[in-house]
Formats: C-alpha cells, sequence, structure tokens
C-alpha cells in the first residue's frame, strides 16, 4: 500500500457540512486491490489481537462487533484503515468517531475519510493506521511495543497542540453558544467572534483586561501596598534583595512563623511557608533567590488556601487548594503511595489533565523530613502526610469547590479586590481558617492577586460541583444581544463568482459599512487592495474575518479551496450557487458533473437556518440543491415563467426576475422593479444575458440581508465591467478603429455565455484563445467547436503554466475541435501568449472585435494600454481607451 496525498479538512466540506475537522488520505492499495479481507491469510486474527477494542465499532450491521464481523466476511482494507485510524486516536484520549472510505475513479485508489481532534495526531493516524495494517498483512501480527510507541506519540503530538485547560474551556463555551473562535498566529492569542465584533483571548486574559492591572498584579508588593492603603487585610511582609536582610526583615514582620517566596513567581515555584527556624529561614532564601532577584517575607497566617475567581467584578467560583499529600493507609510506603495516586488517570503531565501527577524533589523530601518522614516511611491509617507546602494544582495539589460557602462579605471584598488591582479576570488568593466568615473575624488575609488565572480547578474541581466559569467570561466579551458574527455572504460556481462577489461586495458598500471581500484578484478591505492573488480559499477568507475593521464579509468560495480544507467559516448567512459545468473535472477525484454540484452545494448547505441559499432556478443541478439546504431559499432566473420560481412565490417565496426588461425582486404578491437592465452598465446595455444573471444573484442576495431596493439601485448603475472594478471580465476597449475585449472565459460553459455576446458583433470577430493546462483533452476539444462557432479568426495560444501537458498539445486539441466544425476555419496556433495578443492587435481589422481569454489579465490590459498614443485637440487616433459607458461599447451592436 502507498499513500499518494494526506488532506487536512477544517471547515464545511465535501464530506460533511457538521463534522469540519476531517483527515482526508488517498490510498493506493496496490497489491491489495483485488484482495477483501477474508482472501489475506491470518489478517482476521493478527487485527483482533492487536487491536481488540474494534469490538465497540458498530460499522454497518449497527451492533456491537459489527466491523469485526464485516472484516470476517470481507471488506477491503481502505474500510480497515478508516476504523483503525479513529481507534488509534480514541485509544490516545482523542474522540473520533466518523469515517467514509470511497473509491475513486481509477482502479485500486481509495479515499480514506475520517475524523480528528487534533491536525498532526490525524495525519499520524492515518500513516500509523496503513503501517499497521500492511505489518498485519505481511507478518500476520503488529508488535506490541510500536502500538504503545504509536499511543504515546499521539498522546504527545496531542499535548503538544492542547490549548491548555483554561482556554480549552473558554473555547467549548464558545462553541456551546455558537460564537466562532481560532487561533491566532502569534503569541497563542484566540480570536473569539469575526470581523469588527471579534474578542481576542491570551489564556484567561482579554482584550478588555488593562495593562495596568496586570502590571501591578504582577508587583506583589506592589499589590500588598495598595490593597493595605485601601483597608483591605493583607499579610504582614517585606522585600529584600540580600541576604543580610533577612534577620531584620523577619523582625519587621513579627518573627516567627513566616513565608518565604520569590517576588517574581508563579505556579508556587520558590514558596517556602511555616518557616519557624534560622536555618530553615536560610534554606527557603535561597529557593526564592533562584526564581527572582527579589526576596518577599511575610507573617505566615494559619488557614487554608481558597482561589475566588472574579470575572466581570463578579465572583463566579470559589476553590479551596489542597496541597498534595498522601493518606497513609498501614502498609504501603510512602513512595508507593504516591504511584497509587499518579495512577488516578485523571493525573497527567502539566496541564493535560484536569489533576497532575505528583512529582518528589528535594522540596518534597524536606517536607517530609520537617514532618518526621521519608519516602520509605509507612504512614499509619489515615495519617496525612503533605508532599507541598503550598496548594497549586500544577504541584499536584486537588481543588474542593467552596462557591457555595463563601461569607457574602468576602465576596464583596473580594470584588472590590479586584476593582482596585483593575483586573476583569481575576484569581484572588485568600489564606483564612473558614472561608464561610468574614476575613476579619478569623484573621484571614488576601495573599495575592493574579492575573490570567488558571480555571483547571474550577470547572473540574476534585470534589464539589464544577462551575461554568468560561460562560461568566463569555457573557463579559459578548453580552445577551452582542452579536459576535459579522454577516457573511459566500459566492460559488463554475463562472461569474469573481464578477458576483465584486458585484456584491459594490453593493453591500451602499449601506456605509465596510466590506471585505476575496477573489481570484485579490484580497480587499474596503476601496483598499490588501493583498493581491488568486484570493479564494480558505486563509483569504480568515484575513477577512480576523480584521477587526471588517463589518461585512464577502467571499469568493472556489472549489479547490474547499476540497484542500473546507470553508473558512461555519456558516455563512447567504451562499450563492451561480451555475454548475463541466470544468476542472478529473482533478481532486471530481469526475462528474454531479460531483461537482455535490461540492459547489457545500455553500449553500453551511447557510444557517435563518440565512438564505441563493440558488440559479434556471440550472437543474443547482436548482436540486434546494433538497440538501436547511436554511430559508432564494431563487435567481432570466425567465419570469420559470415552474420553480413561480411556485416558490406563489408560496410567499424570494427570488430575483429578468422581467419586460426589469431586473426585479418578487416576494410573494410583490414585485419591486430594481432598474432596466440597460441602465445596468454590467449587463452591457442588457446584452450581456449571463451579467444579468449574475447581477440577479447579487440583487435578491443583498435583499435577503435588508439591504434596501435604492441601495441595491445604486450599487448596480455604479459598478462597470472596467479594469478597476472586474479586472478581466468583460473589459472592453475602445481602439478607434475597432475594439478589443478582455475576458476570462476559460471553460466551455464561460464560452458559450460570452459568445452570447461576441456573436452579436457587427463587425468581424477575432478570438485570441486556450485553456489551463490541467484539463482533460476533450475539454480542449470542445472549447475548439465552440470557437469555430463564436469567431471568424483564430489564434490559438497557450498559458505559461502548462500545469504538466507538453508544450503544444493543448494547441492541436482545440485545433481537432476547430476543424470538426468548419473545417475551413482561419485559424493559426502562436504558442507564446505575448506574442499572440500583439499579433491580433496588429492584424486587427477594422470595425472588427478583438477578444482576448488570457491566462495573465494584467499582461493583456498592459499590451493593449502600450497602442494608446498620445492624444491630441481633444481628439484620439487609434486610442486604446477603456470604455468609459456601456454605451460607448456597443452602440453598433445590433
Amino acid at each position: 500500500m502507498r499513500i499518494l496525498k494526506i488532506q487536512t479538512l477544517r471547515g464545511p466540506n465535501y464530506w460533511s457540512i457538521r463534522r469540519h475537522k476531517l483527515i482526508v488520505m488517498r490510498l493506493d492499495l496496490a497489491e491489495l486491490a483485488q484482495s477483501p479481507s477474508n482472501e489475506i491469510p491470518g489478517f482476521y486474527d493478527g487485527l483482533v489481537v492487536a487491536l481488540p477494542s474494534l469490538e465497540e465499532h458498530f460499522c454497518s450491521p449497527g451492533c456491537r462487533g459489527g466491523f469485526f464481523s464485516r472484516v470476517q466476511e470481507g471488506t477491503m482494507m481502505g474500510h480497515i484503515i478508516e476504523h483503525v485510524a479513529l481507534e488509534l486516536q480514541e485509544l490516545a484520549g482523542m474522540q473520533a468517531g466518523f469515517g467514509r472510505t470511497r473509491e475513486t475513479s481509477s482502479e485500486g485508489i481509495y479515499q480514506v475519510v475520517f475524523e480528528y481532534q487534533d491536525e498532526q495526531s490525524g495525519r499520524y493516524a492515518a500513516r500509523a493506521a496503513v503501517r499497521l495494517c500492511q505489518s498485519i498483512v505481511e507478518t500476520g501480527s503488529y508488535p506490541k511495543q510500536d502500538l504503545e510507541q504509536d499511543l504515546q506519540d499521539l498522546r504527545e503530538l496531542a499535548q503538544d497542540a492542547s490549548l491548555g485547560p483554561s482556554t480549552e474551556s473558554i473555547v467549548k463555551e464558545a462553541q456551546l453558544k455558537g460564537i466562532p473562535w481560532m487561533a491566532l498566529d502569534t503569541r497563542f492569542l484566540i480570536q473569539l467572534g469575526y470581523g469588527v465584533h471579534q474578542k481576542r483571548l491570551q489564556a484567561t486574559m482579554s482584550d478588555r483586561t488593562g495593562i495596568l492591572g496586570v502590571e501591578l498584579a504582577c508587583d506583589k508588593e506592589g499589590t500588598k501596598r495598595i490593597l493595605a492603603s485601601a483597608g483591605v487585610p493583607v499579610p504582614r511582609g517585606t522585600v529584600i534583595n540580600y541576604l543580610d536582610d533577612l534577620a531584620q526583615a523577619i523582625e519587621d514582620v513579627g518573627g516567627y512563623p513566616i513565608v518565604i517566596k520569590p517576588l517574581d513567581g508563579n505556579h508556587g515555584r520558590g514558596i517556602t511557608i511555616d518557616i519557624r527556624a534560622w536555618e530553615e529561614a536560610e534554606s527557603a532564601y535561597d529557593a526564592a533567590k533562584e526564581v527572582s532577584k527579589s526576596v518577599i517575607v511575610e507573617r505566615y497566617y494559619v488557614g487554608r488556601d481558597h482561589r475566588v475567581l472574579v470575572v466581570d467584578s463578579k465572583v463566579v467560583a470559589v476553590a479551596e487548594r489542597v496541597p498534595a499529600h498522601v493518606i497513609g493507609d498501614g502498609e504501603n510506603t510512602v513512595a508507593r503511595l504516591i504511584e497509587i495516586i499518579n495512577q488516578d488517570p485523571h493525573r497527567g503531565e502539566g496541564h493535560e489533565n484536569i489533576l497532575t501527577r505528583i512529582e518528589v524533589d528535594r522540596t518534597s523530601e524536606a517536607l517530609l523530613e520537617r514532618q518526621g518522614y521519608e519516602l520509605t516511611s509507612v504512614l499509619p491509617k489515615g495519617e496525612i502526610c503533605y508532599l507541598r507546602a503550598t496548594a497549586n494544582l500544577s504541584t499536584g495539589g486537588v481543588a474542593v469547590d467552596r462557591t457555595d460557602d463563601i461569607h457574602p462579605e468576602n465576596v464583596w471584598l473580594a470584588q472590590r479586590v479586584a476593582k482596585i488591582i483593575g483586573l476583569d479576570i481575576a484569581g484572588i488568593d485568600i489564606v483564612t481558617t473558614d472561608i464561610s466568615k468574614p476575613l476579619r473575624d478569623v484573621n484571614g488575609v488576601i495573599v495575592e492577586v493574579n492575573a490570567a488565572p488558571g480555571f483547571r480547578m474550577h470547572v473540574a474541581p476534585s470534589q464539589g460541583i464544577p462551575r461554568n466559569v468560561a460562560g461568566a467570561v463569555l457573557d463579559m466579551l459578548f453580552p445577551p444581544g452582542k452579536p459576535s458574527r459579522v454577516p457573511i455572504l459566500a459566492v460559488t460556481g463554475t463562472n461569474g463568482k469573481t464578477t458576483t462577489t465584486r458585484l456584491l461586495a459594490h453593493i453591500m458598500k451602499q449601506t456605509g459599512q465596510t466590506v471585505g471581500f476575496t477573489t481570484t484578484d485579490g484580497t480587499y478591505i474596503g476601496d483598499y487592495l490588501v493583498e493581491p492573488g488568486d484570493n479564494t480559499g480558505p486563509q483569504s477568507a480568515q484575513l477577512i474575518l480576523q480584521d477587526p475593521t471588517v463589518e461585512i464579509a464577502v467571499l469568493e468560495s472556489a472549489r479547490g479551496g474547499i476540497l484542500r480544507s473546507g470553508l473558512a467559516f461555519d456558516a455563512a448567512d447567504v451562499g450563492i450557487v451561480l451555475n454548475v459545468a463541466a470544468d476542472h473535472l478529473g482533478i481532486g477525484d471530481i469526475d462528474t458533473v454531479n460531483q461537482m454540484a455535490h461540492l459547489k452545494s457545500v455553500v449553500a448547505e453551511a447557510v444557517t437556518p435563518n440565512g438564505y441559499a441563493v440558488l440559479n432556478a434556471d440550472d437543474e443541478l443547482v436548482a436540486q440543491m434546494r433538497s440538501r439546504v436547511n436554511s430559508e431559499l432564494a431563487y435567481f432566473t432570466m425567465h419570469l415563467n420559470n415552474p420553480l420560481v413561480q411556485q416558490h412565490i406563489g408560496q410567499g417565496g424570494l427570488a430575483a426576475v429578468y422581467e419586460n426588461g426589469y431586473l426585479s425582486i418578487l416576494k410573494g404578491d410583490w414585485t419591486l422593479r430594481i432598474e432596466q437592465a440597460v441602465n445596468v452598465p454590467l449587463t452591457m446595455e442588457g446584452r450581456a444575458p449571463f451579467m444579468i444573471a449574475n447581477a440577479l444573484a447579487a440583487s435578491v442576495a443583498a435583499f435577503a440581508q435588508g439591504v434596501t431596493i435604492e441601495q441595491i439601485r445604486a450599487g448596480l448603475t455604479t459598478f462597470r465591467a472596467s479594469v478597476s472594478q472586474t479586472p478581466g471580465r468583460m473589459n472592453m476597449f475602445d481602439l478607434g478603429g475597432y475594439h478589443a475585449l478582455i475576458d476570462y472565459a476559460h471553460n466551455a460553459h464561460s464560452y458559450e455565455a460570452l459568445g452570447g455576446f461576441v456573436r452579436n458583433w457587427p463587425g468581424e470577430r477575432v478570438g485570441v484563445i486556450g485553456g489551463p493546462g490541467d484539463r482533460r483533452d476533450e475539454d480542449f476539444v470542445t472549447l475548439g467547436k465552440l470557437s469555430a462557432q463564436i469567431f471568424d479568426r483564430i489564434i490559438i495560444k497557450e498559458d505559461d503554466d502548462r500545469r504538466g501537458r507538453e508544450q503544444g498539445s493543448a494547441a492541436q486539441l482545440i485545433a481537432k475541435g476547430i476543424v470538426q466544425v468548419k473545417p475551413d476555419c482561419n485559424y493559426e496556433v502562436v504558442l507564446n501568449e505575448t506574442e499572440a495578443i500583439n499579433k491580433a492587435l496588429d492584424e486587427a481589422p477594422s470595425g472588427g472585435l478583438v477578444v482576448f481569454l488570457p491566462e495573465s489579465v494584467n499582461r493583456a490590459i498592459s499590451l493593449i494600454e502600450a497602442r494608446r498614443p498620445a492624444v491630441q485637440n481633444g481628439q484620439t487616433n487609434g486610442a486604446a481607451v477603456e470604455s468609459s459607458s456601456v454605451k460607448s461599447s456597443v452602440a453598433n451592436i445590433v
């Protein structure tokens, strides 16, 4: 077997709208292509021994053991690998249950699709599943040590990619609330929401967290001073920098017992408590010095350690933190008791689990010694032996929920402290013998205030009720009624995507909001180009959704991006499908027009239930998508009597229709005329039907989003098929004695649409044509046949990037199609695109139309612009002037 490709999907996709995180592995079964599992000696037994837990996979029989029964009866290896990849992730602690396996049109090659939680772990699981199955095929077994190594590697990959328990709790709560999130590329930042409504988090610090509050909280001595001046009970203490000052500092705080801790520390590092002798104090000073240059000496206050979490000036959780400890049973040593505790599946390394493994170090041994024990000591039954002086969960401590026990005065005090320090999210550490009583009554103190406090002790306490503290954070960032999303209008189809996207963005700008949009020409925000290039994939869409100035996103969503990664967003407010035609077939295992329609339907299916899927009612493949969508429906049509549209509006539905020369919106019994097509520049005075269809799609999409008819009309009448607004889309140039037209038509459907306009030209029609090299041979022949029906004279050229095709091959196929339709056609081959364009311009017929279908739109425009002579006395002599109005371009078309 051989893995040909592994892709990672992250959004709504061809395989599933709901399950976004999928691995797609293209697998060549090679010698196993004709060998179902029941014909492979020893395979079933070997798989049962290697992964007995596969017994829990129901598979198609729908019962426990169903998958194993399929293997025993005979199933193909791709299907088996799908289940193995899922099970490996499950055994490593990552839930994954969705999978699909499909044979491609290439014999023996399968697409194996399965769910993942972490991308790198998912890709690893794909490779490990193939390795495991190959080993059982060849040897009848998979070594146990290899499986254990696979699982360990998977766990480590997942841990490396983990967001951490606090951030993870916020992300999970955001998903429950329908708030989108994404990880940003720097400083472990998480973005919640889209565009102008976004909020950012780093661990548990939000973009509302004030820098002054964070700085103050990090200055433990400064925090204590400002709280003391406000009448808040805090420990007596002082800061020293030299050992020589330690004795005086102890005297200043009132003598023993004391606490020594680093000024700039965290997670309990370098802290020693309940110090009662000089030798202990010296050792504690050295430990604190290893963490910080300055050392705090404080009075030790007897009591239990509590963490009070304040979010948005409200106490939302309280936890008592108990230091790492063991409880004697009269039989086992301290060391053995630690081993037993660490076997708890809830304990892991660092923050990977809700509890942390207890590690023994010199601090633990010193504390044991103070209690009169060693690691080899056997504790009496019920005896508690502490292994850490501090109660941090990161050193093996446990948490007990006390949220319902805290005294109202302590609640008031904690909320006041958070405001004094200036933190929107604060973890306040309190030492008290009884949290249910006011601190002053029991000599309790606030020992520390923490910015970016951990949530683990609250969301998963060892004892007590878990508290939804992440929900409080999200309620602060997104109060009820405040949006987290910007409207997303997605556009797909075989042809017309870029024009429709640009037009729709232009219409939406009429609302006065900042529009971000992506096209094959570049990514734009407002009136400015942010990034040039063919930007119709997820990365460009994310650029728009991450921008804090964007109020509306209009996203061209092309086939390639959906196949490679899925959509960049979880849901759209409007999804437009313009058309589906035979283009890009044979690429990415999309071999038929029906498969292409399924792929394009992802955009319509990803629309929210209260949003609108906008479908072309004149395209049967697009119209059929209505059965797949779960949102509201709107149609557009060039034919008022379209039966589907008539039925739809009869039921009160929404549609855009070309009727009696008008672009109109129909809603139930209402007809709202927007504008006559002759007044819409994009439509070439109403003579370009495919442009009318694009305008209808954009108009009804905008109307569904609440844009007024007046604003839609303003957008339609001020948008032109020009180099500035739609480069490469029906750009007409008046060169004095003849006209030139640039269009990006590159497939049969777009050739036919263009032909509907070009054939009406009264003069000679010249075409400079070609097509992308990765199309099928029959596609090039079809382009040749269509060209022969459109043009009087043809120059065949090829793209600079032939996409793996031999030079001249595509041109020969196009020529073959031309002569099949018109044997005496006047055509020639000039492979170099620049030479072909210049030749056509040099030999342009008087009164004719020269049509360029270039690979590089910018190059073609530059070559035409270079023909522009000087303008003298207000007259042009053969000037290459882009038509400033439709009328000047097509006045002679009959």
